[in-house]
């Protein structure tokens, strides 16, 4: 059984539930997803969240970056949604990883990151997912 890691904004729970499911129904593992910590936990959970989130990325066949659109902005991407895919691609060019690398969507140029993420996608780092 093949293993995924979703990944994207926790506070799109309804897109989260979509894809855990979506990919459950094609086999896939569901290695880990964004998940919201309530904010009298925050502090204390974030570290345990991340580390387990990255944890997972180690162990995973495929990437998924959920960048939905999120505050009127298409293809969203935010800050730890970056991160995290900038540490799977890193782990394959590093580390010789093999992990499958997809986004959902094309970036808006107004995320910060649109440069890097197309960079990416014109060396076939990462590619556009397509669920058809």
């Amino acid at each position: 059984m093949r293993k995924v890691v979703i990944s994207g904004s926790s506070k799109l729970q309804n897109k989260v539930n979509y894809w855990i499911d979506y990919f459950k129904s094609k086999n896939y593992e569901i290695l880990d997803y964004p998940k919201l910590i309530e904010q009298e936990n925050y502090m204390t959970e974030l570290p345990i969240v991340y580390k387990d989130f990255y944890t997972a990325l180690e162990n995973t066949d495929v990437f998924f970056l959920m960048n939905e659109e999120k505050n009127g902005i298409k293809g969203y991407i935010g800050a730890s949604a970056i991160a995290e895919l900038t540490y799977v691609v890193i782990l394959n060019l590093i580390h010789n990883k093999n992990i499958e690398i997809y986004i959902l969507n094309m970036p808006s140029e107004e995320v910060s990151s649109y440069d890097e993420v197309k960079f990416w996608l014109d060396k076939g780092w990462i590619k556009l997912y397509d669920n058809k």
